[in-house]
């Protein structure tokens, strides 16, 4: 069809959050080693236009809020390159944006506390 498959998104965000972690100065694979896993709790998504066969993305996160326990992210996705080489579509909107939830669990899959670097500064 020569669009972006909907759930192309879901590990598009992902490895986006997992540079946020990593801009940070932290691995994902580091705090695995620690005993901290961040389990996906909640998913929305928002599709407002397709993205297209070989455009160029950019993926932003932020973090939105939270809890001792969990991480609130807010996703957006803007074509920066399109592949069909049409500049009307680079306007800065969002052609895609969403939200994860994020739980922390102990390596027996229990509910445990974030690191407090983590917790989100108003939730301390």
């Amino acid at each position: 069809m020569g669009v972006v498959h909907h759930a192309s998104y879901v590990p598009w965000f992902e490895e986006a959050r997992t540079e946020l972690l990593r801009d940070c100065g932290v691995s994902y694979a580091q705090l695995e080693r620690e005993g901290v896993f961040l389990v996906v709790t909640k998913l929305n998504m928002r599709y407002r236009r397709p993205g297209r066969y070989d455009d160029v993305l950019e993926i932003t996160t932020r973090v939105e809020g939270g809890s001792r326990v969990k991480i609130t992210h807010r996703y957006e996705a803007r074509v920066v390159s399109p592949g069909d080489g049409d500049a009307s579509r680079v306007d800065g909107r969002a052609i895609v944006a969403g939200s994860t939830e994020i739980a922390c669990v102990g390596a027996d899959g229990k509910v445990r506390e974030l690191p407090a670097w983590l917790v989100p500064a108003k939730d301390r």
